[in-house]
């Protein structure tokens, strides 16, 4: 990767134009914590930005089945220099749990944007949660999980139910103190690498559907030290190569049950969340990457005379992924800032928590699209070159790829934010929140969200439950996109007139759907100021 990428060996954070304003903006304690960032964005742009690269090309995760006296140990065998990574960055999912902020923990995501690395890491912080929030008494095996020396897994995905979760057929019986599980786990992400996975199960006599689902602690040796669970095959992937996702088989294997039984459904949906909000930091993260590495491109290479980033379509498209993803930076930590505030609570969940799961389904979806767009556009910059794998951009477009898809793609997300805005009443706060906000700044622009938000929303009310569901997806990029509107506005205030102008561009591209305005042609601070002086 030394001669294929121009980012690598910098410091991401450094780099980044956005970052920084937008966790002063959301982020109270946000100084106390720069330096410690700015050494983490060395390590994202240097050791990580390589390792990446090197598993994805050179050194995939391998499955060894037998050790060498034939016992099945079902183990991925990792590159020595991913085992060496993952220790330093097993610390990225400590500071929710020892007194600190999700902020600090999604920025960090953010500037790994590495899905694979990065899943690894969401997957056991969704561990470390559902031990620390709901099974204090794995306390041992949390301080495993934070301290690298274990990795945690949620595997819920079955092969005839996919993101339909109430279809999972995995039966749980109770045996003692402990519980059976037998089923099977189609998509698997740490599969080979897990030590303790959430896995989703149906108790004996329980509804069918997704309330009558429990969530269970399963270890990978159970209690006698014997391999409590299989691995049937790793998967061959687009991308994301450095979690080993494979099959698993689950055949009286034994699992703690976490919590209340009745509640397991609410547990697993809290967890999504968190994964969601992981996704979004990463597919953001993603773009930056992919948008500095063409950025790059086009001050450095000369096409008619002149230099790319000189030209008036190269500028256009420039503009594009700062507005994209500014844009899409600003919802995600609007939604880690309501999530920092909600994650205490249990069920019975009050309206607060609601809430931080409608912007959390708002920025999920939308920074999945944005990310996908930037890192094509990007890709588009490189011009031929940038289609051949040898060059970091190619594989920053194939990462890309999972964010719509994993944790639910867009149909689920649209789905599920009808249901928290009319079912758990979390319009309001939105509207309570952005109404105001756009009518304080009172541009044509401010107001055209707000005519858009009027009359999506008198769309959905007057709509039969089916037709509000064929709305849904287009609805919810509204949703987003005059929050995205207001945030930017909100950044305005607190870190100058470049955000004024970024909400302009925004509020016209995405909610009138007009073509940038031209004046953007001679503004370098708003499509090129990552790379001055």
């Amino acid at each position: 990767m030394q001669f294929q990428s121009y980012i690598l060996g910098s410091n991401h954070f450094d780099l980044d134009p956005d970052l920084w304003p937008v966790l002063q903006h959301f982020w109270p304690q946000a100084d106390t914590w720069r330096e410690d960032l700015r050494r983490f964005g060395a390590l994202a742009g240097g050791a990580a930005y390589r390792v990446a690269d090197h598993v994805d090309r050179e050194s995939r995760p391998l499955l060894v089945m037998h050790d060498l006296d034939g016992n099945r140990i079902d183990r991925a065998r990792l590159s020595p220099a991913q085992e060496a990574l993952l220790g330093e960055l097993a610390a990225v999912n400590a500071p929710p749990y020892q007194g600190g902020s999700w902020h600090h923990h999604f920025a960090q995501g953010y500037l790994l944007a590495d899905p694979g690395l990065y899943c690894i890491l969401t997957i056991t912080n969704c561990v470390i949660y559902t031990i620390h929030k709901y099974a204090p008494r794995f306390s041992p095996w949390k301080e495993e999980l934070l301290s690298g020396r274990a990795w945690g897994a949620t595997w819920m995905t079955e092969v005839q139910g996919g993101s339909d979760l109430g279809a999972n057929l995995t039966q749980a019986r109770k045996d003692g103190e402990v519980w059976r599980l037998g089923g099977e786990k189609y998509f698997s992400s740490g599969a080979g690498l897990t030590d303790y996975a959430l896995v989703s199960a149906r108790p004996e006599g329980a509804e069918w559907g997704p309330k009558g689902l429990a969530l269970f602690l399963v270890p990978r040796l159970d209690q006698a030290g014997r391999l409590n669970y299989r691995v049937r095959r790793l998967k061959e992937k687009l991308a994301t190569r450095a979690v080993p996702s494979g099959e698993v088989e689950l055949t009286n294997s034994e699992g703690h049950l976490v919590g209340v039984a009745e509640e397991g459904i609410y547990y697993t949906l809290e967890v999504l969340t968190l994964s969601r909000l992981a996704n979004a930091a990463g597919a953001m993260g993603l773009a930056r990457k992919a948008q500095l590495e063409a950025l790059t491109r086009t001050k450095r290479r000369t096409a008619f005379g002149k230099t790319l980033d000189a030209h008036p379509l190269i500028r256009r498209d420039l503009t594009d992924l700062a507005v994209r993803i500014a844009g899409g930076l600003a919802l995600t930590f609007r939604a880690v800032q309501a999530w920092e505030e909600a994650w205490p609570n249990r069920p019975p969940y009050p309206s607060h928590y609601h809430y931080a799961r409608f912007l959390t389904h708002l920025a999920k979806a939308r920074t999945a699209e944005h990310g996908t767009s930037c890192t094509q556009l990007a890709m588009e910059l490189f011009g031929g070159v940038g289609f051949v794998e040898d060059f970091a951009i190619a594989r920053l477009a194939r990462e890309a790829l999972i964010t719509p898809i994993w944790e639910g793609p867009a149909n689920v997300q649209a789905l599920d934010t009808l249901e928290v805005m009319f079912r758990k009443g979390a319009l309001e706060p939105f509207l309570g929140e952005f109404v105001p906000a756009l009518e304080r700044v009172g541009t044509p622009s401010s107001w055209a969200a707000l005519g858009a938000l009027e009359e999506t929303l008198a769309r959905l009310r007057q709509a039969e439950p089916e037709e509000a569901q064929w709305l849904a997806k287009e609805s919810l990029r509204t949703l987003a996109d005059v929050a995205i509107t207001a945030l930017l506005y909100g950044l305005a205030g607190t870190s100058g007139e470049r955000y004024a102008k970024l909400a302009e561009l925004y509020a016209s591209r995405f909610l009138k759907g007009e073509e940038y305005s031209s004046w953007a042609l001679s503004a370098p601070e708003v499509w090129g100021r990552h790379l001055e002086g």
